[in-house]
């Protein structure tokens, strides 16, 4: 005889039978601990999602890398990053050839007209789906083909005064063009042709705010030769819409 913890006296075939019924039990909370362990968080043991749940933390990350529960942007100028780009489908904006193709200069004709239109109405008009629409619009912007911005009337926010400088340069244009370029009051820098090396629109306040900035802001810089200023009485046009091609 045989005697099993807490049963008293058994015989030999009883006492066995028991052993294996408690081996068993134990074999089956054993493997349970160990697979509760190892079950990677928000997956059922097969590797197919629970019944949902609010998520959290590393738990909220999308397929994109991009937070399920985080509201995503609409319009252009805030909307899909460059990494979700990556590693999305990604069409191109450029043909065979390098150059921009024609969805993408139809989606640039349609900022031109309304920097704030919807990514939905884009779509629509160009015959594309919203997503592709985003991820366009994004290249586009990542590769500085356009820019999304508040155009504004200078006088109407406080700058009265608008002027193009003519300046000639000494020695290094480029390197006079640079520093030109972080002037503040500087809105337009371009190197040209002609009886001018470079051409500077400036945008002040008034009359004394352009002094100075002529006197401190570019007559200072080395290389500047001399400049000549074309004060700006009345803007006639001023237009963006002009297409592509």
């Amino acid at each position: 005889m045989e005697r099993f913890a807490g049963e008293g006296f058994l015989d030999n075939g009883t006492a066995r039978l028991h052993n294996r019924v408690e081996f068993a039990r134990s074999s089956a909370a054993s493997w349970k601990d160990r697979t509760v362990v190892s079950r990677p968080a928000g997956r059922s043991l097969r590797g197919v999602p629970p019944n949902p749940r609010p998520a959290s933390g590393s738990e909220a990350v999308g397929l994109l890398g991009t937070s399920s529960g985080a509201s995503r942007p609409h319009g252009p100028g805030a909307g899909t990053s460059g990494e979700e780009l990556r590693t999305s489908t990604d069409p191109g904006i450029r043909d065979a050839s390098g150059r921009l193709d024609e969805l993408s200069k139809r989606i640039i004709e349609q900022l031109q007209q309304d920097g704030r239109r919807s990514y939905a109405a884009i779509a629509r008009a160009v015959g594309l789906s919203e997503a592709a629409t985003r991820m366009r619009v994004q290249r586009l912007l990542e590769e500085g083909i356009v820019q999304v911005v508040a155009v504004t009337r200078a006088e109407a926010v406080g700058f009265r005064r608008q002027a193009m400088l003519g300046v000639r340069v000494e020695g290094d244009i480029r390197s006079v063009a640079r520093e030109l370029a972080t002037v503040p009051e500087a809105e337009y820098v371009v190197v040209c042709a002609g009886q001018y090396d470079l051409l500077v629109e400036l945008i002040c306040e008034d009359d004394e705010h352009l002094l100075r900035v002529i006197d401190n802001g570019v007559r200072s810089i080395p290389g500047v030769h001399s400049t000549e200023t074309f004060v700006y009485l009345r803007l006639e046009k001023e237009n963006y819409q002009w297409g592509t091609r």
